[in-house]
């Protein structure tokens, strides 16, 4: 059990890793300068007999509309953890949420990483992205089981019963608990997110131009749009 459980070093440095694993993921490129979206794209144009350039939008297309169901799915969650929770590098265990996503599975922020992780590895080589797939997932576990491990500790049997009651990663259409009066603060929930709506927009924008200076500006205004999110909701509301 203790190798699916993070340590609280990797809990407060999360970002980091995952930030590591991907710039390791992308290495390869200095010599595969085919991204496997494009592999892919080849080998959905060849199945359907359709033009390349099709191809790209259909992959590519596919991508950026789970990317911004994800995106959705963080938002939800975080606007009843709030921007400081999720941003913040310790656990907080003192509250066990059971509304709106939590209602249907227990970690939508991770699962949204996980969509994530496969979206972006498309623009990867090929080897990067069995890495990405590979390595995303399983740190995601690790980092659920070290929560749970302080939710259980700090909230006994509730938290036992939640994790009985409603699926750890895949989610169940179905709400498996009902309402338990929890409200949404959709500015903080936007804020929290503002980094993962950027690169989903860039991806969409790229996915209907195939101008390729739309992924790297989602990439790029990630960092400057969470900070900005960041300050904005420092100021009080009007």
């Amino acid at each position: 059990m203790a190798l699916l459980r993070a340590t609280d070093a990797e809990f407060r440095r999360r970002w980091w890793i995952f930030g590591a694993i991907f710039g390791v993921s992308f290495l390869p490129a200095a010599i595969d300068h085919v991204p496997a979206g494009a592999r892919l794209a080849a080998a959905v144009a060849s199945a359907a007999h359709c033009t390349p350039t099709l191809g790209l939008h259909v992959v590519f297309g596919a991508a950026a509309l789970a990317l911004l169901a994800a995106a959705a799915l963080r938002t939800w969650g975080s606007a009843y953890l709030g921007r400081e929770v999720v941003h913040d590098q310790a656990i907080h265990a003192q509250v066990l949420h059971a509304d709106g996503p939590y209602r249907h599975v227990r970690n939508p922020l991770y699962l949204g990483n996980i969509v994530l992780a496969a979206t972006m590895g498309l623009i990867a080589p090929v080897s990067g992205f069995v890495l990405i797939l590979a390595a995303v997932p399983v740190f995601c576990y690790r980092l659920i089981g070290r929560e749970q491990a302080a939710l259980e500790a700090q909230q006994g049997e509730p938290f036992r019963a939640y994790m009985r009651a409603v699926p750890r990663l895949w989610p169940s259409l179905r709400a498996r608990l009902p309402p338990s009066g929890g409200r949404p603060d959709w500015r903080s929930g936007l804020a929290a997110e503002a980094f993962f709506w950027s690169y989903a927009l860039g991806l969409a924008l790229f996915a209907l131009t195939l101008n390729v200076i739309w992924v790297f500006a989602g990439v790029v205004a990630s960092p400057l749009c969470s900070a900005l999110a960041g300050r904005a909701m420092r100021k009080p509301k009007a």
